[in-house]
């Protein structure tokens, strides 16, 4: 006696759309600007490892938002993140902004290093500078930055800001010239194309 699969096969084919409906991780191309900073006198740069483990914590973050796992994206804050932002207070202002890393393409247009920056705690921080395209013709542009403590440490996140562009401030990909002054992100070589 045969047995049909199509109705497990049609429901995987859903699974799988539904999964894609969720924001893509963002990936570090090799074309994204780049820059380091560090303190005079000192010379760094960044290990594979340093890149894939900050890299590995802003997909875990956005990831998160994206599906609206608003516990787990908390949890990967810094503690002093948290005590500036109470958990419910955090998580009202993430939901105020529904459409915000849901269904678009986070696209990352720079890394910017910082080793042991004046006036914060000492470690080594990444800045990804970001543009998120959504379906709808809108677009989020911001930035997250991580941290690590210590060589061995994990990576928190320590500071985040999105704007949201809607589709009338967008001309032909690109945000109007008077809405660029307000933007938190740094749209670099992304602001000339649109994915």
């Amino acid at each position: 006696m045969a047995i049909d699969c199509r109705p497990l096969l049609a429901a995987v084919a859903l699974l799988a759309c539904a999964s894609a409906a969720f924001a893509a991780p963002p990936v570090v191309a090799p074309e994204v600007e780049r820059e380091v900073v560090a303190p005079d006198g000192v010379t760094f740069a960044p290990t594979p490892t340093d890149e894939e483990g900050a890299v590995d914590r802003l997909a875990a973050y956005t990831m998160a938002l994206a599906k609206r796992d608003y516990a787990s994206a908390y949890a990967m804050l810094r503690l002093s993140f948290q005590a500036s932002n109470p958990r419910l207070e955090w998580e009202m202002n993430q939901r105020k902004r529904a459409g915000l890393w849901v269904d678009g393409t986070i696209r990352i247009l720079r890394l910017s290093w910082y080793l042991d920056p004046a006036g914060q705690p000492t470690g080594l921080y990444a800045a990804f500078d970001f543009r998120g395209d959504r379906a709808d013709k809108t677009m989020d542009c911001g930035y997250v930055v991580v941290h690590r403590a210590t060589p061995v440490a994990g990576w928190t996140v320590v500071r985040t800001d999105t704007s949201e562009v809607p589709a009338n401030l967008i001309e032909d990909g690109v945000p109007k010239a008077d809405v660029l002054r307000e933007l938190p992100c740094y749209l670099g070589k992304g602001i000339a194309t649109n994915f």
